[in-house]
């Protein structure tokens, strides 16, 4: 009897020290999300690893979002899916980008992004089916509202988006006339990243779309997408060259390992008349300078200065490319300018940046939609941060948050961002949006 009372003491200790567990309720405040859309460029579409394939489009940040609105009454999400992993067939694309190994000119075999070869989806025909996302890899601002943007008829011409080509309802059809036939009730915008990343790509020799018009295009976006009263939220423009495919290659990446090529590069230098010193260790790639007065119009690269993950790794590993020729004529052999961030070059990428999401602010509130602060969040990310117990930081590959391509989010960025548009939308409509769980998603695959 004894042991029957203290077990039932016991029993009611243990029911009395129960830790309640409080209930989350999914709400979604005072956001209507019945149908749900997106509307961009590529960071909208999936794309991840330099192409457009199957699994990229599944882990895209709108299909992400609109599993997490799904659990608050939203409708089904439809993308134009792509029915390859190896990317979308059309001229001049490129093959998906995995890790794998790899030769250099100089026999060493290293881990690195190798295409993945394999059938890739034909371009064409048109998917045939009515989408939610409308993201377009490519896409700048003002393509948004080109009609017969989406026309094959007019991509010999390079009139055309081959990536709208895909889904786009009509021949005649703009990304925005789609969108708006969609008749959504909210939508999510990244756009306008193009506006500045196309002259980061090109090492500065596009061009930059001006505030001016930056601002009247994407006002007009938003005036048609919420022409129906739509309710959303818009992001702001990240700062481009802080992505990895910007600062993964070192201004000084030059390195000189014996007091013999030192002293043999110094020797050129003086024969060449040019005034740059090297010595043992890191210096400073040779890079064009039309300004210039020296000889060769070069100089050394300055810190702060950029070179794209593009640059022909094997020409500066075997080939002097940045220093001196190795091969006749032996002269001066700076990076070419495509493949090179200037400090003035990212004078101009940072000012227009800074214009953009001014603009962007004010249309946010104009409009009353929400506003992703992805500028605030991708800066942490350089630093690096932690969620759900995941630290993650821009670094290329070792991150944790950027594809192959240095560019584009992985699997676990795109939860990552998911969830800033997600803490977005609960700060301005008072939803309560569970946040995506990153740690389902995963990073970079190693083989």
């Amino acid at each position: 009897m004894k042991k029957i009372f203290l077990i039932l003491l016991s029993l009611a200790f243990f029911t009395a020290c129960e830790r309640k567990i409080d209930t989350f309720t999914v709400s979604s405040g005072t956001a209507n999300f019945k149908k749900y859309i997106s509307i961009g460029n590529s960071l909208v579409a999936g794309y991840a690893d330099g192409a457009l394939y199957t699994t990229g489009q599944k882990y895209s940040t709108p299909n992400l979002i609109a599993g997490q609105l799904q659990l608050a009454g939203s409708g089904a999400f439809v993308q134009p899916m792509v029915k390859s992993e190896y990317g979308v067939d059309f001229p001049g694309s490129a093959y998906r980008l995995v890790l794998g190994p790899s030769t250099d000119c100089k026999g060493v075999t290293s881990l690195g992004p190798v295409p993945l070869i394999g059938a890739k989806d034909p371009l064409l025909p048109n998917v045939g089916y009515a989408v939610n996302n409308f993201g377009v890899p490519g896409a700048k601002s003002f393509h948004m509202l080109a009609p017969h943007y989406g026309d094959p008829a007019l991509l010999a011409l390079g009139k055309a988006n081959p990536y709208f080509c895909r889904f786009a309802q009509t021949a005649a059809s703009s990304v925005l006339q789609d969108a708006m036939a969609a008749s959504a009730t909210f939508f999510t915008m990244q756009l306008g990243d193009n506006d500045v990343l196309s002259y980061a790509l090109s090492g500065g020799m596009d061009t930059i779309t001006s505030p001016a018009f930056f601002g009247t295009v994407m006002g007009g976006v938003l005036q048609g997408l919420t022409s129906n009263h739509a309710q959303g939220v818009i992001a702001n423009i990240p700062d481009v060259t802080s992505i990895p495919f910007f600062t993964t290659v070192p201004y000084n990446g030059l390195v000189l390992a014996r007091q013999s090529l030192v002293d043999s590069v110094n020797y050129a230098m003086s024969v060449f008349h040019l005034p740059f010193t090297y010595h043992l260790g890191q210096n400073p790639f040779l890079i064009p300078d039309p300004t210039s007065v020296l000889p060769f119009k070069v100089r050394q690269m300055v810190a702060g200065e950029l070179v794209l993950l593009t640059v022909p790794q094997d020409s500066m590993k075997c080939y002097g490319m940045g220093i001196v020729r190795a091969i006749p004529p032996q002269l001066p052999y700076p990076i070419p300018k495509q493949f090179i961030l200037t400090l003035e070059d990212i004078a101009k990428l940072k000012t227009a940046t800074a214009a953009y999401n001014e603009i962007i602010k004010g249309l946010a509130a104009n409009f009353k939609l929400g506003l992703v602060d992805l500028n605030t969040r991708m800066n942490e990310l350089q630093s690096g941060i932690v969620w759900d117990g995941i630290a993650l930081n821009a670094q290329f590959v070792t991150g944790g948050a950027f594809s192959l391509d240095g560019i584009h989010l992985n699997p676990r960025g795109c939860a990552l961002s998911a969830n800033f548009f997600i803490d977005a939308i609960n700060k301005q409509y008072g939803s309560t949006i569970p946040f995506v769980d990153i740690t389902k998603y995963p990073g970079v695959i190693f083989p």
